[in-house]
């Protein structure tokens, strides 16, 4: 690491730490329903109109029916816009209709907040589609991860023993959805596609630009209302590129100061969930311990892939390259990095990218080192809880923190509690659940991938790197990620298939068992803190929180990494 490295980490955590202390506030009002009068009254129209009875909570699994159901239209509609675009307006470009394979993936992806791309947006997407398809969803999907997220919160501070229909009610779906996009999402992602305007993103309906280069030849630029989906694109931790250079495109991305702020806005909700966490479940500092955790978790991952970039390749030094820093080169693996940004902007966003469950790129993940390679393929295999997407992280983090106090009370022979609540065997199933499920997809489906003809059709690296391109994009489709490697064929009607099945189940496979639990929860009665309560606000507790995370997130992939990236670095060194 650099001292320009650590400058500018430590400037990215500085600045986000002040901008999500005061969000904290404000998600921790909407979750525990503290709107404003006049914001009931913008509400009632909407709710009126949908049938929907405000005040009543939902049992939990009214709440998981009504969410599952919203989405599957969700995936219904963005695929009926790609099929039928070519004969619908704002389509300056005259795109025709997309292929049903990559219409059923594309859907999935943008409804599961995976974003996976299989096709170039600017040659593939009509106007219409990238706002009325892809943009809503990009809201909607991250509404529906931040819904989870408040439903386990209010699981945990219920005081519990409601009777009758009450028993394990967790909130309003379509409350918490209606709140989050007008009152969140909407209004932060305005100011930001506006400051992005303002640094040089284009947001415009115009069709293709035709220039003329320095050759004598011509040129077509994509036009299209860009910024504006940057925006939520980035908030959202959706990751879809307007572009098929995502952002590294420099209307998707034109300074350095946007390339700060779009890392920032990825991890703004997720850092303010842990605070409003604190505060709903009257505890800050349980907010502080989960938002401890990911840092460290963090901090490793970063310091890892930069210093892993900075030491380029070893077989260039047995040429004779010069690959060290100085005033007239960058030194290290520039392959595949925007020079605007250098190794360690670049790096630094990777780890952001991976670790929320983004998938937005500014730099070719496919061309960094193995090891380099490989900390964002870990960062999602950890379940995309170091920070992870809106919503998903923080609900992710507390099954593990489950987990880790459940190991606990089995090493001091306690019934497990954690904020009071009693942690029994009807929730360590359910929780089971919800960690193994994102394993079997992506090892079950590598698996397949490898084996199939299909499959193997697609690689265009045979080898060790060719299988870490494929345990990468499942590892992405399967944690709801989106980025990929890049250098796998993917947009297939085998991969296509394939990917959108890991992204439906890993979606909605951890959903369900999440929102049990928290119906189970809030049906408990909350236990008062004893002498023999285990603190889980310390930093004993984080650190047991984060061996949790890596031991049980991480070792389901070990033989997988060791036949991917681990022997592509040791080839680099034979």
């Amino acid at each position: 690491m650099t001292t320009s490295a650590w400058i500018l980490l430590a400037v990215f955590l500085t600045l986000l730490g002040l901008m999500a202390w005061p969000l904290g506030k404000a998600l921790a009002a909407l979750c525990e329903g503290r709107v404003a009068a006049w914001m009931q009254r913008v509400e009632a129209p909407l709710y009126k109109l949908a049938g929907v009875r405000a005040g009543e909570s939902m049992h939990w699994r009214s709440y998981a029916l009504a969410l599952v159901a919203f989405n599957a239209v969700g995936v219904l509609f963005v695929y009926g816009l790609q099929r039928l675009q070519g004969a619908l307006p704002f389509n300056a470009a005259g795109m025709s209709a997309v292929s049903p394979d990559s219409s059923f993936n594309t859907a999935v992806s943008f409804v599961t907040n995976t974003n996976w791309q299989g096709y170039a947006g600017e040659a593939t997407m009509s106007h219409l589609t990238q706002m009325l398809g892809l943009s809503v969803q990009n809201f909607l999907s991250a509404a529906t991860g931040i819904a989870v997220a408040f439903a386990l919160a209010r699981g945990f501070a219920a005081r519990g023993g409601a009777l009758g229909k009450e028993r394990g009610h967790i909130g309003n779906f379509w409350v918490d959805v209606t709140r989050i996009t007008v009152w969140l999402l909407l209004p932060i992602s305005f100011v930001i596609a506006i400051f992005f305007v303002s640094q040089g993103a284009i947001q415009n309906f115009a069709p293709n630009l035709d220039v003329g280069t320095l050759e004598a030849g011509k040129q077509s630029i994509a036009m299209g209302p860009v910024a504006s989906q940057e925006a939520i694109k980035m908030l959202g931790t959706n990751g879809g590129g307007f572009f098929n250079a995502n952002s590294a495109h420099p209307f998707e991305n034109p300074t350095a100061i946007s390339n700060l702020v779009q890392m920032l806005a990825i991890f703004l909700i997720p850092a303010a969930l842990c605070f409003a966490f604190g505060r709903v479940v009257g505890d800050l500092r349980q907010g502080w311990a989960i938002l401890a955790a990911m840092t460290v978790m963090f901090v490793l991952a970063v310091v890892a892939v930069i210093s892993a970039e900075h030491a380029g390749n070893p077989l260039l030094n047995t040429l004779g390259v010069d690959q060290v820093a100085n005033a007239l080169q960058s030194g290290g693996n520039m392959e595949g990095k925007e020079v605007r940004f250098g190794i360690d902007a670049s790096a630094l966003f990777a780890a952001v990218t991976t670790a929320a469950s983004c998938g937005a790129v500014i730099a070719m993940h496919d061309a960094f080192t193995p090891l380099g390679g490989m900390v964002p393929m870990v960062l999602m295999q950890l379940g995309e809880v170091v920070f992870g997407g809106v919503g998903a992280g923080l609900y992710g983090m507390l099954i593990f923190a489950i987990l880790a106090v459940f190991i606990s009370g089995l090493m001091i022979g306690r019934t497990p509690e954690y904020l009071g609540k009693k942690i029994e065997t009807h929730e360590m199933k359910l929780m089971s659940i919800a960690i193994l499920v994102t394993p079997i997809l992506v090892l079950v489906g590598t698996a397949i991938a490898v084996i199939a003809a299909q499959g193997k059709a697609g690689i265009a690296n045979p080898g060790a790197h060719g299988f870490s391109e494929i345990l990468y994009v499942l590892t992405s489709a399967g944690n709801n990620n989106g980025s990929a490697f890049a250098g796998l064929s993917a947009n297939t009607p085998f991969y296509n298939a394939l990917l959108a099945v890991a992204m439906w189940f890993g979606r909605f496979g951890v959903i369900l068992p999440v929102l049990a639990i928290a119906g189970a929860l809030a049906a408990k009665k909350r236990l008062p803190v004893t002498g023999g309560t285990m603190p889980t606000h310390g930093p004993l507790f984080v650190t047991l929180l984060i061996g949790t995370v890596l031991l049980v997130g991480l070792l389901n992939y070990v033989p997988a990494l060791a036949l991917g990236p681990v022997v592509e670095h040791l080839m680099l060194w034979k």
